[in-house]
């Protein structure tokens, strides 16, 4: 199960609100890469692949493609406000190691 923070559902509701193109959901992968081995991959959907799982939480929909759902497994996801920058961050519980950045792990 992938969790999302109260600040994630609503950063993720304001980029769909204003979005050019329609879109219905989020969609979540981990692709190869990055300087740790995995890298998160983030981006607006209009909706659901075949081999997609969706997960809706605070009123959002979440697409993960099933090969990287392993990889994301437990894993809570929040939205930051900080004077160094905002964006999301990702809580895993699978990954082993992360880079400094965050958004790469193994």
């Amino acid at each position: 199960m992938i969790n999302l923070t109260d600040s994630a559902v609503n950063a993720v509701k304001t980029a769909i609100s204003s979005a050019a193109q329609p879109a219905s959901g989020l969609r979540i992968m981990v692709e190869t890469g990055g300087c740790a081995g995995f890298k998160y991959m983030m981006g607006l959907a209009d909706e659901a692949k075949p081999d997609d799982t969706v997960i809706e939480r605070g009123g959002v929909k979440v697409f993960v493609d099933n090969a990287s759902h392993e990889h994301l497994s437990g894993t809570t996801i929040d939205f930051v406000v900080a004077l160094e920058g905002s964006g999301f961050t990702f809580d895993n519980p699978n990954a082993k190691s992360s880079c400094s950045c965050g958004k790469s792990f193994s």
